[in-house]
């Protein structure tokens, strides 16, 4: 391949994995801490999106979604350490679009039923998916990084809430009666929002960026109750509809979730992202889910 289109020559191990899977760049590379993502399509014609990870984080969620295999996320069409191409969402229907049209309950309904496509038993992970329609996966070069438990993704908010505010306390108490009782344990996406789920055409709403936890799967629908932005989820009776809304929808997929527990869980959940929010000096942010948390007490029974 001799045409490399849009991408800076100066990006030699981008370049290097567009030559080694033949790949043709359709836009500028666009890099964060965390990776560098390039829409391309592949020798046959097919869009996807080359993401090069530079967290171990990132790295684990790549092979989470490859083990995943199509359940719920974009399907892995290669992954080689670093470096996985996914398949690309090229739908025109958008969840911050329709929040914003006043569709709320609807977005809300389609992170539900997505988030609970891939809360799979762990040892089923490596299921194929139907719908790759006789195309070529590549396997990976690795044999199955291990999910982190929700014990170890809320270390931040148990070493922290004491220098906190009593929102952070009450949240890290919650957190640690929860975490000693776990139920339903299941593979977690641990960062569904309105950004992180996607049209895919036929293939309908995909999850893509998973952080590849493990733990109860209430857990994995409190994120999207604090989004799709912080003033959003603070407006009046915003919060208690859209928790309103989980509990119907988990009912009627068969899961449904326990009011009060779920409501301990976004209470720990928001200590916790704003603990991070802290953490990383944003301040408004880390107020404005804090702030999420404190109406969140009003759901405890």
């Amino acid at each position: 391949m001799s045409d490399l289109g849009p991408v800076d020559p100066g990006h030699h191990a981008d370049v290097e994995w567009l030559h080694r899977w033949r790949l043709r760049p359709e836009g500028d590379a666009r890099t964060t801490a965390s990776s560098t993502l390039i829409p391309v399509r592949t020798a046959e014609g097919v869009p996807a999106m080359l993401k090069l990870a530079h967290l171990d984080e990132e790295e684990r969620g790549g092979e989470l979604l490859e083990r995943l295999a199509g359940r719920g996320v974009a399907r892995v069409l290669r992954r080689e350490g670093a470096a996985v191409l996914i398949e690309r969402a090229t739908g025109p229907n958008d969840l911050v679009r329709m929040v914003l049209a006043g569709h709320d309950d609807e977005a809300t309904r389609v992170l539900c039923a997505t988030a609970a496509q891939l809360h799979v038993d762990p040892a089923d992970l490596d299921g194929t998916d139907p719908s790759t329609s006789g195309e070529l996966v590549v396997p990976s070069d690795a044999g199955g990084a291990p999910l982190v438990p929700l014990t170890t993704w809320f270390r931040e908010l148990f070493a922290h809430a004491d220098d906190l505010e009593p929102l952070h306390r009450r949240g890290a108490e919650l957190a640690d009666g929860l975490l000693a009782a776990p139920r339903d344990e299941r593979v977690l996406h641990g960062d569904v929002h309105h950004g992180n789920v996607l049209d895919f055409g036929e293939r309908g709403w995909l999850a893509i960026d998973p952080k590849g936890l493990v733990g109860e799967s209430a857990f994995d629908f409190c994120n999207l109750l604090c989004n799709p932005s912080h003033e959003r989820a603070l407006a009046p009776g915003r919060l208690e509809r859209q928790f309103g809304v989980v509990l119907d929808a988990t009912a009627r997929a068969g899961a449904p979730l326990d009011s009060d527990r779920f409501a301990q869980w976004l209470v720990a959940w928001c200590a916790l992202s704003s603990t991070w929010f802290v953490l990383d000096d944003d301040p408004a942010h880390a107020d404005g889910v804090a702030r999420i948390g404190e109406l969140a007490l009003g759901l405890l029974d």
